[in-house]
Parts: C-alpha cells; structure tokens; sequence
C-alpha cells in the first residue's frame, strides 16, 4: 500500500510517530515496521537510478541519497526511512583508501596492521561530509511525519574491513592484533570510535530522527572478548550522543550470546538477527530496552502463507518485550519480491492494530 511520503499526520512530526514511540517504550497505536536495506537493493525503481553509477559515487550525492532514502517510503508506506549511504562512507571521507566492488564489498586498498597505520585515522568533520548533511536536511522536509534513521559501523566491524583489507570469514587478522596486540586495538577502537561519535553527530544535527549502530561482524567473538575488547568503546559511542536526545539502536549479526551485553553498551533499542526468538531475548537483554527484529529474511521466498505464519509468531513474541519494532533479522536480499514486502508491511500494521 504506497502512501503519501509527508504523512497524513505530519502536525504531530517524528517524535509522535509509532517507530519513535515503540522506541521510547510507549504506548502505539500499531507495531511498527522498517527494514533493513530497505533503502535500495531489491527496488526496480533503485536499480534504474542508481544504472551506472558506483556505490560511493551515490553515497555521495544528495539527490540521490534522498530519491532512493524515499522510495521504499512511497511503496511499503514502512514507519521509518533509513538514510541510504554506506558504513564506509565516514572512512573514505577522513582519507581512507578503499572502494565498494560489486558482489565483494568494501576492499581497503592498505590494511591497517601498525602504529603508524592507525595514527593516520583522525577525527571527521560536518565539512568532510556535506553531502550528507544536505541529504538529511532535504529528507526531513520530504518526511514530514515519518522519522529518518541515521546510521553508522560500531569500531569492531569498522576495524575488521581496516585489519583485513575486505570482508572476512574468520577474521583472523583482527584477532591476532586484539588477542595479541591489545594496546594497538584499544587505540584503533578508540579512533574509531571518535569519528563514528562525529558521524552520528552530523547525521542528528542535520535532522535524523533515531540513529541505529550496525556491529554486524561482531558476532565472531566471544562475551569475555566482547566485555574487555569492543563494549568500551560502543559504550563510548552511545554515551556521546544520548545528550542528543535520539533513540538509539544497536544491531549485529549472529549475537545471540552478546544480546545482554549489547544492551549494557547503553542502546535504547536493541535489534535481534533471527537465530534468537524474541520472547527469548526479552531474558537475555536487561529490562528498560525496546527489541527489533527479527523475521529471517529467506522466508520472504516462501509462500504467502507460510511468511504470514511466521510474521504472526514474530508479532505475538515481540508482544513480550516493552517496546517492539517489526524488522527482518537482516537485510533485505537483492532478489526479494518488493510485492512481498508491501504485503507484510500491511500485515503487520492490520495485526498488530487488531492485536
């Protein structure tokens, strides 16, 4: 069910609207509804824009950035908007050789594996990213009532494509230099951290109604390495801006034994991949925090009936937390039926309003 990208209630903005609220642990009048990577991906009309142009190259432009931030808006009529850029966007923009190769992801031209390497990473400036400050300033205008999410990479999934030179599945350089070089990782994390604080900044400053921590690698350590070697630092991240006043969500993949601790990090929302059901992780998170999640973006390539099924599952657990955003566990895959995800969306706000 498309609808008009403004609101029907654009009077109230944002702060009232479901998403905002069901993060604030308030009443709402449904369940709300995003999806991650909505913004692009899966979208005909995202394909036909972005023809032609690299994936930095789009992160980078303002009218770019706010047609396809829009667009899933204008066709799922989804409770939020989640800005469209890329968790390398700040690294390239404090002078980080690197670029997004297709069917790859993010290749760093020099791992950083040295002293010297890190010292070169500084802080980022409102100056370094204009284009984004311009973006969100035009999709606040655009949104009317609908809030927009800002976003940025927590420092371990940011130091694991810095230490690797690209994705990873074993992360094995990055172990080696927190396991074995713990100084140099505190001090990596630690510059990390400060220009993802700046990033956020921007992003909340310009307009972005919440902001969500994508820590989607973190998943390959352990909950003493977590505790000793990444917390401090999303800690330091969340405890920047929430003077700011914003929602904020954390989010990783495969972190069913890190939920609780993701939690301490000082997350008001804390997101659920789909190996986790809800009603369980309301145990594992500390009491205080709204969840989202978390049906497995797979079924959306089952029959009709059987995502239905499961979305209902996922609706009646997230019941149990004190605040519920309706997400997949993960992105949206490039191949998903949009009609799919149109007709979930309304599922979820026709049963959750009934429920």
């Amino acid at each position: 069910m498309a609808v008009d990208v403004a609101g029907s209630n654009e009077a109230s903005g944002p702060e009232e609207s479901a998403f905002v609220r069901a993060c604030r642990r308030l009443p709402v009048p449904h369940t709300p509804v995003w999806y991650m990577r909505q913004a692009g991906r899966s979208l005909p009309e995202y394909l036909r824009v972005r023809e032609g142009v690299p994936m930095l190259e789009a992160c980078a432009r303002p009218d770019m950035i706010v047609e396809i931030t829009l667009q899933p808006v204008r066709r799922y009529g989804v409770d939020a908007a989640i800005f469209f850029s890329d968790i390398v966007v700040p690294l390239r923009a404090i002078g980080v050789d690197l670029d997004i190769k297709p069917g790859v992801g993010p290749v760093i031209a020099d791992p950083i594996r040295d002293k010297a390497a890190v010292e070169r990473l500084r802080r980022l400036t409102p100056d370094d990213v204009p284009f984004t400050t311009e973006a969100i300033q035009g999709l606040v205008g655009e949104l009317g009532s609908t809030p927009l999410i800002g976003f940025a990479g927590a420092p371990f999934t940011l130091a694991s494509y810095l230490i690797e030179g690209g994705p990873s599945k074993n992360h094995d350089h990055t172990k080696a230099m927190m396991y074995g070089e713990p100084e140099l990782w505190a001090e990596l994390m630690d510059r990390l951290a400060d220009m993802t604080i700046d990033y956020l900044k921007v992003q909340i400053e310009a307009g972005a109604s919440a902001i969500q921590l994508f820590d989607s690698w973190v998943g390959a350590v352990g909950p003493q390495d977590y505790r000793e070697s990444v917390l401090p630092h999303s800690r330091k991240i969340f405890d920047a801006i929430e003077s700011l006043g914003v929602p904020r969500i954390h989010f990783g993949v495969g972190t069913g034994e890190l939920l609780g601790l993701m939690g301490e990090a000082g997350a008001d929302v804390v997101g659920v991949d789909w190996r986790v059901p809800l009603d369980e992780a309301v145990h594992r998170v500390e009491p205080g925090k709204a969840l989202q999640g978390n049906l497995d973006p797979a079924i959306l390539f089952a029959p009709w009936e059987v995502v239905e099924q499961r979305a209902r599952d996922v609706l009646a657990r997230g019941r149990t937390a004190e605040g519920h955003i309706f997400n997949l566990g993960h992105g949206v895959l490039p191949s998903t039926d949009p009609d799919v995800l149109a007709r979930l969306t309304d599922l979820v706000h026709e049963v959750s309003a009934k429920g």
